[in-house]
């Protein structure tokens, strides 16, 4: 298998993420400071993470 070739950093360009925010999909550098702080510090659900909690 042939290891993963990286990019020079001229031709990368950033990933948007985007999430879904009182019932509307919206670009998290869209959000304020305050907002993409609070996206930062949040927990993803996981079934298999859930299935270990119980």
């Amino acid at each position: 298998m042939n290891q993963a070739t990286q990019l020079p950093e001229a031709q990368r360009q950033r990933c948007e993420v985007w999430t879904r925010v009182m019932g509307y999909h919206r670009p998290v550098t869209a959000f304020n400071p305050g907002k993409q702080s609070e996206h930062r510090e949040r927990m993803h659900f996981t079934e298999q993470a859930a299935s270990l909690a119980r």
